[in-house]
């Protein structure tokens, strides 16, 4: 472990990451976010889905600085005298949740169906191909609303709310597969052409195994490199799908779900209950942008 750590530090990307100001102010303002959601129910003020503390008498607190503002509602309340702080903390975990979960799904997907269709070719390749390509003629969300339609049209109304997280995460990381098939087939069909791989079948090394120990890591590069800009997307589109209020149930609220309710309001004085988890996502999504934008080219040796 000290020795990883070690050639870590010693190494390229290390180097990049300590002479880029705008990157380490982004992971700074990322981690935060990130350790504010993990960490919400210790060190939230309030739990702002816990019923029997709110009352209805703080609705529409404006925050703490301003005139009417109470201290123990830093950035004010929402209509339901929740802690707009609090509840920023808990949306963020939802949102954090839902945009790794599909990237994951995502990335899982498409990294595995990219390998075989660069490796094996024929019709698979054809196939899968095709497939990408109708996909990526409609926009991610397009798709994602798409299959959250069918499926809440398949299954009772009753079970919505129980899986509606599952749907959600579904729905985000089957519209955005199609980025990491292309990427991972086309590196793929230049590994597999080179020495090492050729060797690895002389030797009678199996397609799965050359596929797994020899290809997959060296085709992993871009593939980090999409998956942290996707991450991005991810909590963009779920944020998106709960404004429209497709998302997650109202028993779960993300940020894209204060967004909504604050919308309500917003032309009624109360600003701060829709702004406050707007800049959030702002912040969350440009801090992981900006570190994937770095990433990659920490990762291009063209630029090293």
């Amino acid at each position: 472990m000290a020795d990883a750590l070690r050639r870590f530090f010693d190494s390229d990307v290390w180097w990049s990451f300590t002479r880029s100001p705008i990157t380490m102010v982004s992971a700074v303002v990322a981690l935060i976010c990130i350790l504010g959601a993990l960490f919400a129910p210790w060190i939230a003020p309030h739990n702002p889905f816990d019923l029997a503390s709110l009352n209805l008498l703080d609705a529409f607190k404006p925050p703490s600085w301003i005139e009417e503002g109470e201290a123990q509602y830093l950035l004010g309340t929402d209509d339901q005298g929740r802690d707009m702080l609090s509840a920023i903390m808990y949306g963020a975990r939802v949102s954090l949740l839902v945009g790794l979960s599909a990237t994951l799904f995502a990335t899982t997907l498409g990294v595995t169906l990219g390998l075989l269709a660069g490796y094996l070719g024929g019709k698979l390749d054809a196939l899968l191909m095709r497939i990408c390509d109708v996909q990526l003629t409609f926009p991610s969300i397009l798709v994602a609303l798409l299959i959250d339609g069918v499926v809440r049209a398949a299954l009772p109304r009753e079970v919505h709310d129980q899986i509606a997280l599952f749907v959600v995460i579904f729905a985000i990381g089957i519209s955005e597969w199609p980025k990491f098939a292309r990427t991972v087939r086309g590196s793929t069909m230049v590994e597999r052409n080179k020495e090492y791989v050729q060797a690895a079948r002389v030797i009678g090394v199996t397609p799965p195994r050359i596929m797994l120990s020899h290809v997959l890591p060296n085709v992993m590069g871009p593939v980090l490199v999409i998956a942290t800009l996707n991450l991005g997307l991810a909590i963009l589109s779920e944020a998106t799908l709960s404004f429209l209020g497709v998302g997650v149930p109202a028993t779960q609220p993300s940020l894209g779900t204060l967004i909504r309710i604050g919308n309500d309001f917003l032309f009624s004085g109360e600003w701060w209950i829709t702004i406050f988890p707007g800049v959030t996502l702002i912040a969350m999504v440009l801090s992981v942008n900006l570190l994937g934008d770095w990433l990659r080219d920490a990762l291009n040796p063209k630029l090293r």
